[in-house]
This record gives C-alpha cells, structure tokens and sequence, in this order.
C-alpha cells in the first residue's frame, strides 16, 4: 500500500494481484484435456475406425464334402500360383493404445523341386515395394525410412537342405509340420534361418503357410518407431504359398527285350548271310 503526497490527501492503492498461479492452472488443465483428447481419440481410432489387422495365414480346412484322396506323385518341378502373399506382422502401441499392424503383398515368384518324398530345392522372392497395409502413411514409412525399398526392393528365401515331406497324404485334409533351413536375404543382409512350415496337398496343389521371427538389428533395418507410435523391436515374416504343378518326374525306364544278331552261316546257291535275331533274355 502506498500514501499519495497530494494535498488534498492520502490516496490508497492496492497492491496488483499476481495471475500466475492461474494461469498456470489454465495451462495444465489444457494439457491434461489434450491428452485425454489424443487418448481418448486414439482408442476411438483404433476400435472405431481403425481396420483389424488379418487373421494370421493359416490353411482351411475342408469339409467333409470337399475331402479327396490326391493320386499320383509329388515328385516333379512346382512353381508358384494365384494366391500366395508374403507379408510382416508386428505389434505397435499408439499413443498408449496397442494394436498390430500388418502388411502383405501378393507380387511372390518361386519354385520347388521334389524328389520322391524329399523337397530338394526351393525359393520365393516377393517385392517389398508393393507390400501395403491398411495405412497409406506407415507404408510410406516402410518403403521409405524403414525398408528402403528403393535400394532394396525384394526379399528372397532360398532353401538351403534338403526337407523331408514324408509319404504322399493319403486325403486332402493331412497336413505336414516341417522346418525348412534356408538362406534369407531381406533389406540387402542375408542370413541362414529356420522357417516352421506347415503344408497340404489336395492333389492338384501344395498349400504352405509359415512364419518366421526378424530381428529388426538382424538385417540392419532401424526401429520403426516414430513419435506417438512405438514398436518392439522384432516382428513376425509370414507366408502362404499355392504350388502348382509344372513338371513331373521322369518315368522309371522299364526293361525292354535287345535283339541281339546271330550270325548263322548257309550254303546256298546264292551266297546270302542269313540273320536270325534272338531276344536277350
């Protein structure tokens, strides 16, 4: 409080009243509603609006109806069909929210030799520029930052032993557990991997599906982490592959009776060489 020196009199004022305090209440009221905004928003996004990832690859099952006893031969060259798609899994959290993204692409090429009841040689290679999710700004972030699909636009797995598929399924519905070790090239660094497979035949095509776990670090790919989403630092490859038949193995050649000439000497008036032939048994 002060005192005026003006004649007429003292004249009181009053102290100015500080609004800080207020102020800063204002601003911490407003950060907490943005953030139960961006929460909030985020868990009516992912359970609202968001699209769920697809179910992981797996093989149907057919019904009773639609079982058949496959005939023939597995042995023979394969080539892969209308229908296969290679893509990742992994999980994220959003803002606080988890959630799991996943991307596929149906551009696979490959082949498969079989050899009796062994897969002998095999590979598959699938364009990484084309593997789309259901969100166009993490593709962007995974043929750009992520993948580099640019400098590295496929990934290819060869396999590298021998894998044996046993006897051939006796139905349509048995399906076969393998492991198969191979030679996986992904965001230009190659590594020697397991991938647990699982297959079926239905007598005109082979249905694979698998999954194999990548470690981000493995292959030099940085963390896809970005702010307001984070992720682990691995996540799952998967593959679903329809095989169809391009070759089949050479028949066993079966014996077939030689003619072997027999020289048979005769005296006749016109000096001919008479030949007899006779099976050799």
């Amino acid at each position: 409080m002060t005192t005026s020196l003006d004649p007429s009199g003292p004249v009181e004022t009053r102290p100015r009243r500080r609004r800080r305090p207020r102020l800063l209440v204002i601003l911490l009221g407003a950060v907490v509603a943005l953030a139960v905004l961006v929460v909030g928003g985020t868990a009516v996004y992912l359970n609202l609006i968001k699209s769920d990832a697809p179910e992981e690859f797996a093989l149907a099952q057919p019904s009773g109806t639609e079982t058949i006893a496959p005939t023939g031969s597995l042995s023979g060259g394969w080539r892969l069909a209308s229908g296969s798609e290679v893509g990742y899994r992994v999980k994220e959290t959003l803002f606080g929210q988890d959630t799991t993204a996943a991307g596929r692409t149906a551009d696979v090429t490959g082949s498969l030799t079989i050899d009796g009841t062994v897969a002998s040689a095999g590979s598959f290679t699938a364009r990484m520029d084309t593997v789309a999710s259901d969100e166009s700004r993490r593709d962007a972030q995974f043929r750009g930052r992520i993948m580099d699909t640019r400098t590295f636009p496929t990934a290819t797995f060869t396999l590298a032993e021998p894998v044996a598929i046993g006897s051939v399924p006796t139905d349509s519905k048995t399906t076969r557990a393998a492991t198969a070790k191979g030679d996986l090239t992904l965001h230009g660094t190659t590594r020697r991997v397991t991938m647990t497979l699982q297959s079926r035949w239905d007598g005109m095509s082979i249905r694979t599906v698998g999954q194999l776990p990548i470690v981000f670090a493995d292959y030099d790919i940085p963390n896809p982490s970005f702010p307001g989403i984070s992720t682990e630092d691995h996540g799952i490859m998967e593959v679903s592959l329809v095989f169809a038949r391009t070759s089949t193995a050479a028949a066993t050649p079966t014996a077939t009776p030689t003619l072997t000439p027999t020289a048979t000497a005769t005296t006749t008036t016109s000096s001919t060489l008479t030949l007899t032939a006779t099976p050799t048994p």
